[in-house]
Protein backbone atom coordinates (compact mmCIF):
# COMPACT_ATOMS: atom_id res chain seq x y z
CA UNK A 1 0.00 0.00 0.00
CA UNK A 2 2.63 2.53 0.56
CA UNK A 3 5.27 1.49 -1.48
CA UNK A 4 5.20 4.94 -3.41
CA UNK A 5 6.66 6.12 -0.27
CA UNK A 6 9.76 3.85 -0.82
CA UNK A 7 12.70 6.07 -2.36
CA UNK A 8 13.77 4.43 -5.80
CA UNK A 9 17.29 2.61 -5.76
CA UNK A 10 17.26 1.40 -8.82
CA UNK A 11 19.80 4.20 -10.05
CA UNK A 12 21.80 2.38 -7.36
CA UNK A 13 24.72 -0.48 -7.75
CA UNK A 14 23.36 -4.25 -7.95
CA UNK A 15 25.42 -5.03 -4.69
CA UNK A 16 23.34 -2.64 -2.95
CA UNK A 17 19.89 -3.18 -4.43
CA UNK A 18 20.24 -7.23 -3.34
CA UNK A 19 21.61 -5.85 0.16
CA UNK A 20 18.69 -3.98 -0.04
CA UNK A 21 16.03 -6.45 -0.60
CA UNK A 22 16.56 -8.58 1.77
CA UNK A 23 14.74 -6.37 4.21
CA UNK A 24 11.48 -7.34 4.79
CA UNK A 25 9.59 -4.14 7.01
CA UNK A 26 6.60 -7.05 7.38
CA UNK A 27 8.63 -9.48 9.35
CA UNK A 28 7.36 -12.02 12.26
CA UNK A 29 8.82 -11.23 15.36
CA UNK A 30 11.87 -12.91 16.09
CA UNK A 31 13.37 -15.03 18.70
CA UNK A 32 17.21 -14.29 19.79
CA UNK A 33 17.26 -17.96 19.31
CA UNK A 34 17.08 -17.64 15.27
CA UNK A 35 18.27 -14.24 14.60
CA UNK A 36 21.63 -13.95 13.05
CA UNK A 37 24.13 -11.21 14.86
CA UNK A 38 26.84 -9.68 13.16
CA UNK A 39 29.67 -8.28 16.07
CA UNK A 40 31.55 -5.98 14.35
CA UNK A 41 34.62 -3.64 15.42
CA UNK A 42 36.45 -1.26 13.20
CA UNK A 43 39.90 0.46 13.34
CA UNK A 44 40.13 3.70 11.89
CA UNK A 45 42.39 6.55 11.63
CA UNK A 46 40.97 8.43 13.96
CA UNK A 47 38.38 9.49 15.39
CA UNK A 48 36.68 12.26 13.55
CA UNK A 49 33.88 10.44 11.08
CA UNK A 50 34.66 13.06 8.14
CA UNK A 51 38.14 13.60 8.00
CA UNK A 52 39.29 9.25 9.13
CA UNK A 53 39.11 6.36 7.30
CA UNK A 54 39.01 2.79 8.12
CA UNK A 55 41.75 0.81 8.37
CA UNK A 56 39.96 -2.54 8.86
CA UNK A 57 36.95 -3.87 9.99
CA UNK A 58 36.20 -7.35 11.57
CA UNK A 59 33.21 -9.10 12.21
CA UNK A 60 32.09 -12.54 13.70
CA UNK A 61 29.00 -14.20 13.46
CA UNK A 62 26.33 -15.49 16.76
CA UNK A 63 23.37 -17.77 15.71
CA UNK A 64 21.15 -20.13 17.94
CA UNK A 65 23.21 -18.33 20.99
CA UNK A 66 26.58 -19.78 19.52
CA UNK A 67 29.30 -17.89 18.43
CA UNK A 68 30.36 -19.23 14.09
CA UNK A 69 34.28 -18.85 14.86
CA UNK A 70 34.46 -20.52 11.31
CA UNK A 71 32.43 -17.78 9.75
CA UNK A 72 34.56 -14.58 10.74
CA UNK A 73 35.31 -11.54 8.21
CA UNK A 74 38.13 -9.04 7.93
CA UNK A 75 39.44 -7.14 5.41
CA UNK A 76 41.96 -4.35 5.33
CA UNK A 77 40.99 -1.05 3.76
CA UNK A 78 43.79 0.98 1.32
CA UNK A 79 43.85 5.01 2.00
CA UNK A 80 46.51 7.64 2.02
CA UNK A 81 45.49 9.33 5.71
CA UNK A 82 47.47 8.37 8.17
CA UNK A 83 47.73 9.15 11.67
CA UNK A 84 50.59 8.48 13.68
CA UNK A 85 48.89 9.14 16.69
CA UNK A 86 46.53 6.09 16.64
CA UNK A 87 49.09 3.55 15.57
CA UNK A 88 49.78 2.98 19.43
CA UNK A 89 46.28 1.77 20.06
CA UNK A 90 45.16 -0.29 17.13
CA UNK A 91 48.71 -1.37 16.22
CA UNK A 92 48.47 -1.26 11.77
CA UNK A 93 51.09 1.43 10.26
CA UNK A 94 50.61 2.97 6.84
CA UNK A 95 53.10 0.33 5.25
CA UNK A 96 52.23 -2.56 6.79
CA UNK A 97 52.34 -5.85 5.21
CA UNK A 98 48.73 -6.59 4.72
CA UNK A 99 46.85 -7.47 1.56
CA UNK A 100 44.16 -4.39 1.56
CA UNK A 101 41.68 -3.56 -1.00
CA UNK A 102 39.51 -0.19 -2.28
CA UNK A 103 36.62 1.23 0.21
CA UNK A 104 34.67 -0.01 -2.28
CA UNK A 105 35.48 -3.36 -2.55
CA UNK A 106 35.41 -3.75 1.16
CA UNK A 107 31.78 -2.01 1.26
CA UNK A 108 30.43 -4.63 -1.26
CA UNK A 109 31.93 -7.50 0.83
CA UNK A 110 30.91 -5.75 3.96
CA UNK A 111 27.56 -5.75 3.21
CA UNK A 112 27.37 -9.05 1.11
CA UNK A 113 28.39 -10.47 4.84
CA UNK A 114 25.85 -8.63 7.62
CA UNK A 115 22.74 -8.72 4.85
CA UNK A 116 20.21 -8.54 7.09
CA UNK A 117 21.39 -9.33 10.42
CA UNK A 118 21.85 -7.86 13.35
CA UNK A 119 24.43 -5.47 14.11
CA UNK A 120 26.06 -5.77 17.14
CA UNK A 121 29.10 -3.46 18.33
CA UNK A 122 30.45 -1.98 21.73
CA UNK A 123 30.28 1.58 21.66
CA UNK A 124 28.11 0.86 18.32
CA UNK A 125 27.71 4.58 17.43
CA UNK A 126 31.30 5.20 16.49
CA UNK A 127 31.39 1.96 14.18
CA UNK A 128 28.17 2.28 12.45
CA UNK A 129 28.93 6.22 11.80
CA UNK A 130 32.40 5.57 10.11
CA UNK A 131 31.10 2.95 8.06
CA UNK A 132 27.87 5.17 7.05
CA UNK A 133 30.68 8.42 6.46
CA UNK A 134 32.21 5.30 3.89
CA UNK A 135 28.57 4.85 2.23
CA UNK A 136 27.84 7.79 1.76
CA UNK A 137 31.61 8.74 0.16
CA UNK A 138 30.47 6.33 -2.32
CA UNK A 139 26.93 7.57 -3.14
CA UNK A 140 25.11 4.96 -1.02
CA UNK A 141 22.48 5.16 1.68
CA UNK A 142 22.64 4.16 5.30
CA UNK A 143 22.98 1.06 6.73
CA UNK A 144 19.37 -0.29 6.61
CA UNK A 145 20.49 -2.90 9.98
CA UNK A 146 19.27 -2.68 13.31
CA UNK A 147 22.00 -2.26 15.89
CA UNK A 148 22.77 -3.41 19.18
CA UNK A 149 25.36 -1.91 22.04
CA UNK A 150 26.97 -4.46 24.31
CA UNK A 151 27.58 -0.75 26.46
CA UNK A 152 24.12 -0.16 26.86
CA UNK A 153 23.47 -3.76 27.02
CA UNK A 154 25.90 -4.79 29.16
CA UNK A 155 24.46 -1.69 31.88
CA UNK A 156 21.17 -3.19 32.06
CA UNK A 157 22.61 -6.40 33.20
CA UNK A 158 24.26 -4.45 36.32
CA UNK A 159 20.67 -2.97 36.44
CA UNK A 160 19.17 -6.21 37.12
CA UNK A 161 22.14 -7.06 39.52
CA UNK A 162 21.17 -4.23 41.49
CA UNK A 163 24.45 -2.58 40.92
CA UNK A 164 22.66 0.52 39.15
CA UNK A 165 25.00 3.23 37.63
CA UNK A 166 22.53 4.70 34.95
CA UNK A 167 24.63 7.35 33.63
CA UNK A 168 28.08 5.47 33.84
CA UNK A 169 29.91 4.12 30.30
CA UNK A 170 31.80 0.99 30.34
CA UNK A 171 34.55 0.19 28.33
CA UNK A 172 35.40 -2.89 26.44
CA UNK A 173 37.93 -3.54 28.86
CA UNK A 174 35.34 -3.53 31.84
CA UNK A 175 33.09 -5.55 30.49
CA UNK A 176 36.11 -8.45 29.58
CA UNK A 177 37.34 -7.71 32.89
CA UNK A 178 33.92 -8.70 34.33
CA UNK A 179 33.74 -11.66 32.36
CA UNK A 180 36.87 -12.70 32.78
CA UNK A 181 37.12 -12.55 28.62
CA UNK A 182 41.01 -12.91 27.36
CA UNK A 183 42.33 -9.54 26.18
CA UNK A 184 45.55 -10.51 24.21
CA UNK A 185 43.85 -9.63 20.44
CA UNK A 186 42.79 -6.28 21.95
CA UNK A 187 42.85 -3.65 19.06
CA UNK A 188 42.71 -5.16 16.41
CA UNK A 189 39.31 -5.15 14.28
CA UNK A 190 38.74 -8.66 14.29
CA UNK A 191 40.28 -9.13 18.08
CA UNK A 192 38.16 -6.63 19.55
CA UNK A 193 34.78 -8.63 17.45
CA UNK A 194 35.99 -11.68 19.35
CA UNK A 195 35.92 -10.25 22.64
CA UNK A 196 32.59 -8.05 22.01
CA UNK A 197 31.10 -11.42 20.57
CA UNK A 198 32.14 -13.64 23.69
CA UNK A 199 30.83 -10.46 25.91
CA UNK A 200 27.32 -10.22 23.98
CA UNK A 201 27.08 -14.29 24.49
CA UNK A 202 27.22 -13.74 28.24
CA UNK A 203 25.28 -10.43 28.67
CA UNK A 204 22.27 -12.59 26.65
CA UNK A 205 22.75 -15.00 29.32
CA UNK A 206 21.89 -12.57 32.26
CA UNK A 207 20.00 -10.71 30.62
CA UNK A 208 17.35 -13.85 30.05
CA UNK A 209 15.45 -12.12 26.95
CA UNK A 210 13.76 -14.62 24.72
CA UNK A 211 12.58 -12.08 21.64
CA UNK A 212 14.26 -9.99 19.69
CA UNK A 213 12.73 -6.53 20.14
CA UNK A 214 13.16 -6.67 23.95
CA UNK A 215 16.54 -6.62 23.58
CA UNK A 216 16.20 -2.78 21.83
CA UNK A 217 13.47 -1.71 24.85
CA UNK A 218 14.71 1.06 27.27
Amino acid sequence: MFDWFKKDESHLPEFWQKYSAGFNSNQKEQLIAETTFVVLDTETTGFDQEKDRILSIGCVKIKNNKLLVADSFEIYLKQEKFNPDTVEIHGLIKHERFETISEEKAIQLFLKYIKDSVLVAHHAGFDINMINAALKRNHLPKLKNRVLDTGILYRKTRIISNFIDQHKTYSLDEVALAYNIDLKDRHTAIGDAFITAIAFLKILGRLKRKKLKELFKK
